[in-house]
C-alpha cells in the first residue's frame, strides 16, 4: 500500500479516536450506565413484585405448610423471600450483561470499522460494567432495608410477646389460677394446656405468645387462634399435655379447686359429695348463678344418685379403680368462679401407704374434706348396746376402718409436699348423724361442740393433728336429713368461693328442686376464621407487602436521584 494512503488512514484513525473519546465516549458511557442500571433496578424489581405479591403458600419463594402452625414471618419466611430475589436477579443480570457484551464485541469489533468505532464499544462496554457499582449499591441498600424491616417488626412484636405475657401471668396471678389434670394415672399440674384447633383438629402444645405470633397463631389449616386467656384462648378446647385427656371447657379462666373426699371404705364419702351437689346447685339457682357438670356422665350419675335418694336405697359402692374427678363448674354473682375436681376415690385406696401414694391429686390440694364414719371409731362402738348397734348396722353399712388410722397415711403422704403438705382449709364432716342421734352417746350431738365431741369418742390426737397442718378447720354433721344451706355454706367455705346469702331455695333434701344441673358449655366456641390452608398468613402477607412498600420507595427514590443527577450533568 502506498504510503500516503497508509499516512491518510492514520490520520483518519487518529482523528475517530479523538472524536470518539472526547466527544462521543463520556455520552454514550453515560447513557449506556443509566440504561444498564435502570434495567438491572427494573429487573430486580419485577422480581420482587413477582416474590412478594402472591398470596398462595405456592410462587417464586413458596412457604411450607407447617406441621402445627406458622412461625413469625420476621423469623425466617423474611430472609427466604430475600435469598430468592437475590439469587434470582443478579444471576440473571449478570448473564444478560455478559451476552450483551459478546454481541457488542462480535458486532463493532468483528470488521475492519472496529479499529474506528473503538471508543463506542468501549463505552458501551464500560458502561454496562460500570452499571454493577450502582446495582451493587442498590442491592446493598434493599438488603439494610430488610434489615430495618426485620429489626423493627421483632422489636414490636417482642415487646407485644412481652406484654402480653405479663398481662396473662398478671391474670393467671390475681385470679390464682391453678391447672391441674383430673384424669386417672396422671393428676398432673399443667402450665398450659394442649388446645385443639376448632378448624382441623390439631393440638397446639405452645399456643401462648411466642414464635408463633404475639396475639394470634395460625394453624396449618388457616385458622387463627388466640394466644392468652383474655384474648380468648379458653374458648378452644384443652387438652391435658402429660396424658392428652380432656379439660374442663373454662380452664386457665377460672381456678380448679381439688376438692379430695378422704375417708375410709362406707364412710358417707360419695354420699356428701351428692348432698354438696345438689346444696350448691340449690345455692346456685337461688342467687341467679349457675352450676353444670364438665362430663355428661357425671350428670347422669348425679341423676342417678337423686333417684336413688328419692327410693330410700344406698348408693352403690364406688369402683376400686382411680377416680376420675367429678368436675364441676360453679359461677356465682360478683365474679366468684371455680371449677370443683371432687376426687371420691373407694375408701380402700386410704387402706394402704401405697394405694395413698397412688392419688397424686393431693399434691395440689390446698383444702380437703375429712369424712368420719363415727360407727367406725372403736371407743364410740364399744358404748352402743346391743339393740343400738343392730340398728345402726341394719340402717346403713359402716366403715372397718379407724378414721384416725385414715387421715394419719394422707397426713403422712402430704408431708413429702414442699410445703410439708399445709392445707389452707379442712373440713371435718361427721357422717350419718341422723343415725347417730338415736343412741345413747350421739343425743343432744346438736347442741354440742363438735370437735370436743370427737376428743372424748377418740379422736383427740387427730384433731390436734389437723390443727397443726391447716390454717383453718371447719367441723359439720351431716346426714340425710341435712339442710342444703349448711351444706353449700361448707363447701363454699372449703372451696373459697365467697359467702352468698342464703334464700328459700336452701330446704331440706326432701323439699328441694330436683332439677338436675346441665352439662352445656359455658363459653361460646371459638369461631374458624382465617385465609384458607392454601394462602399464606395474614401476618406474612402484610409483612411482605411492607417490604415491598419499601422497595417500592427505595426504587422510586433511585430512579428520581438518577434523573436529578443526569439534568445537572446535562443540563438542556
Amino acid at each position: 500500500m502506498h504510503p500516503v494512503i497508509v499516512l491518510l488512514l492514520i490520520v483518519v484513525w487518529l482523528a475517530a479516536m479523538w472524536l470518539g473519546f472526547m466527544y462521543l465516549f463520556p455520552v454514550l458511557f453515560a447513557a449506556t450506565l443509566v440504561v444498564a442500571g435502570a434495567a438491572a433496578l427494573g429487573l430486580y424489581y419485577l422480581h420482587a413484585c413477582r416474590t412478594l405479591a402472591p398470596s398462595t403458600l405456592e410462587g417464586p419463594s413458596p412457604v411450607a405448610a407447617p406441621d402445627i402452625a406458622y412461625r413469625h414471618y420476621l423469623l425466617g419466611q423474611v430472609w427466604r423471600d430475600w435469598w430468592t430475589i437475590s439469587r434470582t436477579v443478579v444471576p440473571q443480570v449478570y448473564r444478560t450483561a455478559r451476552s450483551v457484551v459478546l454481541k457488542l464485541t462480535r458486532t463493532l469489533l468483528g470488521g475492519p470499522w472496529g479499529f474506528f468505532v473503538f471508543p463506542a464499544w468501549l463505552a458501551l462496554c464500560a458502561g454496562i460494567a460500570a452499571a454493577a457499582v450502582p446495582a451493587s449499591v442498590f442491592v446493598l441498600a434493599l438488603t439494610v432495608l430488610y434489615g430495618l424491616v426485620a429489626a423493627f417488626g421483632l422489636a414490636v412484636w417482642l415487646g407485644c410477646v412481652l406484654v402480653l405475657a405479663a398481662v396473662e401471668r398478671g391474670f393467671m396471678m390475681y385470679g390464682r389460677i391453678l391447672q391441674t389434670c383430673p384424669h386417672p394415672f396422671c393428676y398432673e399440674r399443667i402450665g398450659l394446656p394442649e388446645y385443639e384447633c376448632p378448624g382441623c383438629g390439631a393440638r397446639h402444645p405452645h399456643l401462648a405468645p411466642g414464635a408463633g405470633g404475639a396475639f394470634r397463631h395460625v394453624c396449618r389449616c388457616g385458622a387463627r387462634l388466640p394466644t392468652t386467656v383474655p384474648l380468648g384462648r379458653f374458648r378452644l378446647a384443652a387438652y391435658c399435655p402429660h396424658c392428652g385427656g380432656r379439660l374442663p371447657e373454662r380452664i386457665g379462666r377460672v381456678r380448679v379447686e381439688p376438692l379430695p373426699f378422704v375417708g375410709g371404705p362406707a364412710a358417707g364419702k360419695t354420699t356428701f359429695m351428692v348432698l354438696g351437689i345438689r346444696a350448691l346447685h340449690a345455692r346456685a339457682r337461688a342467687v341467679h348463678g349457675r352450676l353444670a357438670f364438665v362430663e355428661r356422665r357425671h350428670a347422669q350419675a348425679y341423676a342417678g344418685a337423686i333417684r336413688e335418694f328419692e327410693r330410700g336405697g344406698r348408693l352403690a359402692k364406688t369402683g376400686p379403680e382411680l377416680p376420675l374427678a367429678t368436675m364441676v363448674d360453679v359461677e356465682l354473682p360478683g365474679r366468684a368462679r371455680r371449677i370443683l375436681y371432687l376426687f371420691d376415690p373407694a375408701g380402700e385406696h386410704y387402706t394402704g401407704a401405697t394405694e395413698v401414694r397412688s392419688l397424686r391429686y393431693l399434691d395440689h390440694s390446698e383444702a380437703l374434706l375429712f369424712i368420719v364414719d363415727p360407727l367406725a371409731l372403736p371407743q364410740l362402738r364399744r358404748t352402743l348396746t346391743g339393740d343400738e348397734r343392730a340398728f345402726v348396722d341394719e340402717a346403713a353399712a359402716s366403715s372397718e376402718e379407724d378414721p384416725a388410722d385414715t387421715l394419719q397415711r394422707v397426713l403422712n403422704e402430704l408431708r413429702s409436699r414442699p410445703d410439708q403438705g399445709r392445707q389452707k382449709r379442712v373440713a371435718v364432716i361427721v357422717t350419718k348423724t341422723d343415725l347417730l342421734t338415736r343412741t345413747e352417746i350421739g343425743r343432744g350431738l346438736d347442741d354440742t361442740d363438735l370437735r370436743e365431741w370427737l376428743a372424748r369418742v377418740g379422736l383427740g390426737n387427730t384433731v390436734r393433728a389437723l390443727d397443726q397442718v391447716a390454717a383453718q378447720v371447719r367441723y359439720f354433721a351431716s346426714g340425710l336429713g341435712t339442710e342444703p344451706a349448711g351444706v353449700a355454706d361448707l363447701l363454699g367455705w372449703v372451696t373459697g368461693l365467697p359467702a352468698t346469702a342464703a334464700s328459700n331455695g336452701d330446704r331440706p333434701l326432701a323439699d328441694a328442686p330436683q332439677e338436675i344441673p346441665g352439662t352445656a358449655p359455658l363459653r361460646a366456641p371459638w369461631p374458624v376464621r382465617g385465609r384458607g390452608s392454601g394462602r399464606v398468613p395474614v401476618g406474612y402477607q402484610a409483612g411482605r407487602w411492607a417490604v415491598l412498600a419499601g422497595v417500592s420507595v427505595l426504587t422510586i427514590a433511585t430512579v428520581t436521584g438518577a434523573f436529578v443527577a443526569a439534568a445537572e450533568r446535562f443540563p438542556f
